[in-house]
């Protein structure tokens, strides 16, 4: 949407000035002597992109708005504090193979003897609702121990 308007206001300098340089009135026959320079024959680039000016500064990037994400609710399974996070609940199957969820959380490594389909574990890790994962489902929760109980 930039380079219309930038082209249009490009237009209309290079529109006036060349309408100022051929007044009536002037008793000059157009050529310039030696003391008085050349003509302009092009505007200055008003975009800071363009090489050239040393002095020109980029435009800042404005960074995409992330919407965001869900985490699953906060209750006695999952104390609030850094460091590890404790789970406990069923391991239940998620949407995609290989995708193990406990509680609203998608368990990210452990034993798999442990963390198998309807066991009652208790699980110790960290929450990653930051991570990105292929099993569309759960807050990411990286295991760093897990028993059954």
């Amino acid at each position: 949407m930039k380079t219309p308007r930038m082209a249009l206001a490009a237009l209309v300098v290079c529109a006036a000035l060349s309408a100022c340089g051929g007044q009536a009135g002037d008793d000059r026959t157009g050529t310039a002597s030696p003391s008085e320079g050349s003509p302009v024959t092009s505007s200055p680039s008003s975009d800071p992109t363009q090489p050239g000016d040393p002095t020109a500064v980029p435009p800042t990037a404005v960074p995409p708005t992330v919407p965001p994400t869900k985490r699953p609710p906060a209750g006695p399974s999952l104390p609030p504090g850094p460091g590890a996070n404790t789970i406990t609940g069923t391991v239940e199957a998620g949407v995609e193979p290989g995708c193990l969820l406990v509680g609203g959380y998608q368990l990210i490594g452990g034993p798999r003897d442990v963390l198998a389909v309807g066991a009652k574990v208790t699980v110790t890790g960290q929450a990653k609702p930051d991570m990105m994962t292929t099993c569309q489902q759960g807050t990411p929760f990286v295991v760093e121990s897990a028993r059954r109980s």
